[in-house]
């Protein structure tokens, strides 16, 4: 199972949303943009959802079977590890090795010595097609990378053997997750990281860096854009020389994690695409469940009378639903509309709040991450909300499909940069 160029994630909480995010997919290879759709929802989404995994794959396949899609699509067990993967296994043909518990803790003596002596011969300047400078790799520097990342490459092996054994070889994508960690990546970090993947076996397609800058969800990077795109474009060429040095899988591509809404990367992500002809795969692009409240507060009446509750509510329940988000959220808690004023707003002027528009001044970025955290509220409602969804469907759907269009597809893998 060998993933193209481009892939992009569609996180959908909800399981509504599945054929006008195709639909996006659809209209992007009309335009000459190939890539492949990846629907993905995690462990946690599950639980708070009460969704099964195999709902997941119903929804996709239901998907491309209303629309006859005949390119590649995949269901992503996001952000596994071995205490979670189990209920994934039958549903999923990609798995995201989570392995960030592991990260900083240290491997056993013994195979960090093994892994400094197997690569000792990488100490020196290295020469990276593509990078201005040689990258320095020195021994203590393998050392430093064994004792904060061989631990957690040995148990991406553990998890991905595991999934191997119950699914069979080459039946299945691996993502290994690196983001979790405090410091991102240094170009020799990555280098090592690779040799230590490639140690363990791990077929791996994307590789999920931690980048400078903050990835919060749902709104814009926090960041040096500049600095941003030093790193991926660093990150991109170093991968390209651990393929053909290490032996890994020749399709292996950088992963952008909680890629949706980062739209002032995106022209230099475009531009160190084509500058090397690399591929990328962009994670949870499309905040969804938040297109849906938009829709919905378009839809005016009780429809919009439905978004500014699940606002009250999760106003309310602030402390509870932000705390499993704290370290990829920033609210600014002074810049959160109380209740009753809230209620007084349109639903043209909800709709504005929350959309990711930051020309319009109405635009609240503080309601828009309370609101991505608060979609608890809303599966709470159970058949209220569901109802809803459907009963507005076209237009939660036209917005679905031309946010992750128009501002993540096209800025990303388009002519424009």
């Amino acid at each position: 199972m060998i993933m193209s160029k481009y892939s992009i994630g569609t996180g959908d909480r909800f399981g509504k949303q599945g054929v006008a995010q195709l639909n996006a997919v659809i209209q992007a290879k009309a335009e000459g943009i190939d890539l492949e759709i990846v629907w993905n929802k995690s462990h946690r989404e599950h639980t708070t959802i009460q969704t099964t995994q195999d709902s997941v794959r119903r929804e996709a396949d239901e998907a491309v079977s209303a629309l006859d899609w005949q390119g590649g699509y995949y269901v992503d067990a996001d952000h596994i590890g071995l205490a979670t993967v189990d209920n994934f296994i039958a549903s999923s043909d990609f798995f995201t090795l989570d392995v960030a518990d592991f990260t900083g803790k240290r491997a056993t003596e013994e195979s960090i010595d093994a892994f400094v002596a197997r690569h000792s011969d990488l100490i020196g300047s290295v020469e990276v097609p593509g990078m201005a400078e040689p990258v320095a790799v020195t021994g203590e520097k393998i050392r430093h990378v064994a004792e904060e990342f061989l631990l957690a490459v040995q148990e991406a092996g553990k998890i991905y053997r595991h999934i191997e054994g119950a699914k069979g070889t080459g039946t299945f994508v691996t993502e290994v997750s690196m983001d979790e960690t405090d410091e991102p990546q240094t170009p020799e970090d990555m280098m090592l990281i690779l040799a230590a993947i490639a140690d363990e076996g791990i077929p791996s397609q994307t590789i999920a860096p931690k980048f400078s800058g903050r990835f919060n969800k749902g709104v814009d990077y926090v960041g040096d854009a500049e600095q941003f795109e030093r790193e991926f474009e660093d990150d991109v060429c170093v991968i390209s020389w651990a393929v053909r040095e290490f032996g890994l899988p020749a399709n292996l591509k950088l992963s952008v994690h909680s890629g949706s809404d980062k739209f002032s990367i995106y022209g230099g992500i475009n531009r160190v695409l084509r500058k090397h002809d690399a591929g990328l795969h962009v994670k949870t692009a499309g905040t969804t469940w938040l297109e849906e409240l938009i829709g919905l507060a378009e839809s005016g009446g009780n429809a919009a009378g439905l978004v500014k509750n699940i606002y009250a509510r999760s106003l309310d329940r602030y402390g509870e639903l932000c705390a499993p988000y704290a370290t990829v959220i920033d609210i600014d808690t002074a810049k959160l509309p109380p209740q009753g004023e809230f209620f007084l707003l349109s639903g043209a002027d909800v709709a504005s709040a929350i959309r990711h528009d930051q020309s319009n001044p109405a635009y609240n970025p503080n309601i828009r991450q309370l609101l991505h955290v608060g979609y608890k509220v809303a599966a709470e409602m159970g058949e209220r909300y569901l109802d809803a969804l459907d009963e507005y469907s076209d237009r939660v759907a036209a917005n679905v499909t031309g946010n992750i269009y128009e501002r993540h597809i096209l800025p990303l893998f388009g002519m424009r940069a």
